[in-house]
């Protein structure tokens, strides 16, 4: 049934999604960011060296015993199984690439490590960057902490534990945030306070991305709410992730693009 929802939730974005290639995009900045990062082909040394990371992980039958603060539910699942559907593709891992290098993000921070990947991702194109994750499962935080040393990525701090409790502490020990990614409980409450928390960090160059908007109707409630807030000036709904921009120069305006 919820397969069926996206489905039918894509095919609304698809054929409402007519802001694209940066037509339609009044902003110059947004302009810029549209043409040179969501629509940038290019490929980076370290795309290969994480997918063959991806690859090496769907292959990978160890069962993990996992914590779900979520759910508040304990449950079993393969490392494959997590590969091949939790965590996001090649495609969406490079554009968090291309958005911290175009905007030479610093200081980022990830809710909802998993196995590591968006992680790398968002750390890797300068060894300056800071990058802190939460993720709430001691076996998944080590499978990822193995894939960053893989990676020779010495930049990335895993925090483990209920992100309700760990993102205060976190969040105290930031002077900004540059970069902020959300892919963590996918509850409206949690989302919309994990939300409110980082905006204490964020300044007008920030930009904060949530991941799976559309997954159900509490995620759209969020995201909508998130749209709605009187420091966000604009936002990019690119279906899978939505893009929130805090610069005062932006109009109120909400882009939906095709990706």
């Amino acid at each position: 049934m919820k397969r069926l929802r996206l489905v039918y939730k894509y095919i609304l974005h698809f054929f409402s999604a007519r802001n694209t290639r940066g037509f339609g995009v009044h902003s110059p900045y947004l302009f810029q960011f549209t043409r040179f990062v969501i629509y940038d082909k290019s490929v980076y040394y370290i795309f290969p060296e994480i997918e063959n990371i991806r690859t090496a992980l769907k292959k990978d039958n160890s069962i993990l015993d996992i914590k779900d603060f979520g759910t508040g539910k304990d449950r079993s699942r393969r490392v494959s199984d997590i590969a091949v559907h939790s965590i996001k593709s090649a495609k969406y891992g490079q554009l968090l690439y291309k958005i911290a290098h175009f905007c030479k993000s610093k200081n980022i921070l990830e809710l909802g490590t998993s196995l590591g990947l968006t992680t790398a991702y968002l750390a890797s194109s300068s060894s300056k960057i800071r990058c802190v994750s939460l993720e709430g499962s001691d076996e998944i935080s080590a499978i990822a902490n193995r894939n960053f040393k893989k990676l020779h990525l010495k930049n990335i701090h895993v925090e483990v534990g209920n992100i309700d409790l760990t993102l205060p502490k976190v969040l105290h020990d930031f002077d900004i945030l540059d970069l902020i990614f959300i892919d963590a409980n996918h509850k409206l409450p949690a989302i919309y306070d994990y939300f409110e928390q980082c905006l204490i960090k964020v300044h007008a160059n920030s930009i904060l991305i949530v991941d799976d908007i559309h997954w159900s109707a509490d995620m759209e409630k969020a995201w909508n709410s998130i749209k709605n807030h009187p420091k966000v000036t604009s936002t990019i709904d690119l279906f899978q992730l939505g893009i929130v921009f805090f610069r005062a120069d932006l109009n109120k305006r909400h882009y939906k693009m095709r990706y």
